[in-house]
């Protein structure tokens, strides 16, 4: 981050961007709200183009354009984002959660990180392709940490580098999901009944002329989707449970919220709809999600000379978007670095909160995204107490920000 301060500072002339050369190609860093939300809005003219997309998938939905990219957009957004989806999700994930917190609780010390990544695969397992855990499971979420980290290196396909290694991890993954595949055609040939996720979505899904998506365009969106919100919920999640740690006077009001809603329940679920009307904990919510700063950079590509106030951006040319430095910056946020969820009483300066992205192209599952987090700290908060082992850990940015430690906590039962 201070490399990117120093060229701005170097190169800006206040205009919100400035010139580099990066991942092989001429490219211009973008860092204002102003400039950012006219990338956002010119979708002609800036196309999103992931740098290394045949690891995300040529033909998912963050790939495709125009009417394919539309039509499976909708589609997605029906399954995971819309209010009956959220509904049916919050019922599915909660099993997993509550018997993950009695585990650590039991273990008395965990990695959050670590604990959090897992019972995250699991939930999305889950709701994208009805996997239940178990060894393919466990094996699968290790070929997406390779898949991962392979589609944020370098581009150097030879053994020992991580581009390398996310090709043979999208390889063994794939091959998990078009085994998946064969079992539901095999079984669709004998039944008419089917399964509820979005691989059976995606299997029934047609175009206007009839025609239904390949097997590899299923399972390039199964793949897409799972990289999109696999590392962010778990990150977005464990920077939850470390904030609130560091802040007791913030817990207390989540957890007096939470207390609230708990005592006037029966069921030991919440709903989705409950969550979303809590307004302190969807301030903590989005909160911890704008400190955690997930997606530091996203990618678009010049489809033509585009002049912007005088400057040009030759056509092809790399123009990256620094979602990091609006969420850092003090001109956008009063003393951005603290933890402040009292902040979102009122209306942010708009372009400045850009977390999902913007524009045709924001993040199908940002609802998703907030729901889960928030499901997690209710439960979190109303049961259990936890502390942070190195409360001053260092934290390590690339390639994506997190404590050394993984943020390892003590964690006990809630005396009431």
């Amino acid at each position: 981050m201070w490399s990117l301060i120093m060229q701005m500072n170097r190169f800006g002339d206040g205009v919100g961007m400035y010139k580099t050369h990066l991942f092989g190609r001429p490219s211009v860093i973008v860092y204002s709200p102003t400039v950012i939300k006219f990338v956002f809005r010119a979708d002609e003219s800036f196309k999103l183009e992931w740098p290394n997309v045949e690891l995300v998938g040529k033909h998912s939905v963050v790939a495709v354009h125009g009417k394919t990219h539309a039509r499976l957009r909708n589609f997605i957004s029906r399954s995971v984002n819309q209010p009956e989806a959220l509904r049916r999700i919050a019922a599915t994930v909660q099993p997993r959660m509550i018997a993950a917190l009695e585990s650590w609780a039991a273990r008395r010390t965990i990695t959050s990180y670590k604990e959090i990544k897992k019972v995250t695969f699991e939930n999305m397992g889950m709701f994208f392709a009805s996997l239940e855990p178990g060894a393919t499971l466990d094996m699968l979420g290790e070929y997406f940490v390779g898949l991962i980290s392979g589609v944020r290196s370098y581009k150097m396909n030879i053994p020992g580098f991580a581009y390398y290694h996310g090709l043979q991890c999208r390889k063994k993954a794939i091959a998990i999901f078009n085994e998946e595949l064969k079992k539901r055609k095999d079984f669709k040939n004998g039944s008419s009944e089917s399964m509820k996720d979005l691989m059976d979505g995606l299997m029934r899904l047609k175009d206007e002329e009839g025609g239904q998506l390949s097997d590899i365009e299923i399972v390039d969106n199964i793949v897409a989707i799972l990289i999109g919100g696999y590392e962010s919920t778990t990150l977005a999640t464990m920077w939850g449970v470390y904030y609130l740690a560091k802040y007791p006077k913030v817990l207390q009001k989540l957890r007096d919220e939470n207390m609230h809603l708990k005592s006037s329940k029966k069921e030991q679920h919440v709903t989705s709809d409950e969550i979303f009307k809590m307004k302190y904990t969807m301030k903590v919510v989005d909160e911890t999600i704008r400190m955690a700063n997930i997606s530091p950079l996203i990618f678009r590509t010049t489809t033509k000379d585009v002049t912007y106030k005088g400057h040009t951006i030759p056509k092809g040319w790399n123009v990256m978007l620094w979602i990091r430095y609006l969420h850092t910056d003090p001109e956008n946020f009063n003393d951005p670095l603290c933890f402040n969820p009292d902040r979102w009483d009122v209306s942010m300066t708009s372009g400045t909160y850009q977390v999902f992205g913007g524009g045709s192209r924001i993040c199908v599952g940002n609802m998703l995204a907030r729901l889960q987090v928030g499901i997690f700290l209710y439960h979190l908060s109303t049961g259990y107490t936890w502390d942070l082992l190195n409360p001053d850990g260092k934290v390590k940015y690339l390639s994506n920000p997190k404590p050394e430690d993984g943020a390892e906590i003590t964690i006990e039962k809630l005396k009431l």
